[in-house]
């Protein structure tokens, strides 16, 4: 735990200079810019709002912040794990000509798309504002949420980045099990709410992106207290994976380079 806190000092400025580096070349060539980080959200709202509530006639209140809410977070979990896979190939230029601890990749990566998702919940408010949303200090609730959601997410990154050096289809196999997770996670519904009893406690139990995305619309919109003894128990599990993930990382990281 001492190495991983120095190297964290040691290598901050890097993975905030390399997370800017990222995002200007993301969009480099676009018209559009970073209005692209609103776009994809908006746009993914608009469809799902059409097929809940016109096609299949199923809404909840707030219902366009209500998905906004749902897609950004989940944009910002999938996305980064989706890319821990390949982070160390994908920067093997860099990792075989001098000494990086790989784990600040991932910080790479959370800080861009973290960065992606504080610019699209802007619009989270807008909407707030829209629909005359009453805000109390219930609010807050959102600060240890967004803290169990990046613990969560680094955790199993970890993992994944240190398996992908290993395991050449892991990217695919992550693709498949990230779309089966997406549609039980509650992105255009409400768990609590529309999946029966033993089920919706199952999912929310079980799947930390279904309760998370839960309990920041429950404290945003709906002035809801969330279950903190599933955030606490969340929050831990994400720890215990980022220790375990970390060590991991630190053992074979030397021989990354020789699979590569």
């Amino acid at each position: 735990m001492k190495r991983f806190i120095e190297d964290v000092k040691k290598y901050r400025k890097y993975a905030v200079y390399a997370a800017k580096s990222e995002l200007k070349s993301e969009v480099a060539n676009s018209h559009l810019s970073w209005l692209w980080w609103i776009l994809d959200p908006l746009l993914f709202m608009l469809v799902y709002s059409f097929v809940a509530v016109i096609v299949f006639r199923k809404s909840e209140q707030y219902f366009a912040a209500f998905i906004f809410i749902g897609y950004n977070c989940w944009n910002f979990f999938s996305n980064t794990l989706r890319q821990s896979v390949k982070l160390v190939t994908a920067n093997s230029a860099i990792v075989s000509k001098v000494y990086l601890p790989k784990f600040v990749l991932i910080f790479v990566k959370m800080t861009a798309n973290g960065f992606k998702m504080m610019i699209a919940f802007s619009i989270v408010v807008v909407m707030m504002v829209g629909y005359h949303v009453p805000v109390d200090w219930k609010i807050l609730y959102m600060i240890p949420l967004f803290l169990t959601l990046f613990v969560v997410t680094f955790g199993l990154s970890t993992f994944l980045l240190h398996f992908g050096v290993y395991v050449e289809d892991l990217a695919n196999v992550i693709q498949v099990v990230l779309k089966l997770i997406f549609y039980l996670t509650g992105i255009f519904y409400s768990v609590s709410k529309r999946v029966p009893y033993p089920y919706s406690s199952l999912l929310l139990k079980c799947n930390p992106m279904a309760y998370l995305i839960d309990a920041m619309r429950d404290s945003l919109l709906y002035q809801a207290v969330p279950d903190c003894g599933l955030m606490a128990a969340w929050f831990l599990v994400g720890l215990l994976l980022s220790v375990f993930g970390v060590r991991t990382i630190y053992r074979h990281e030397n021989s990354y380079v020789k699979v590569m």
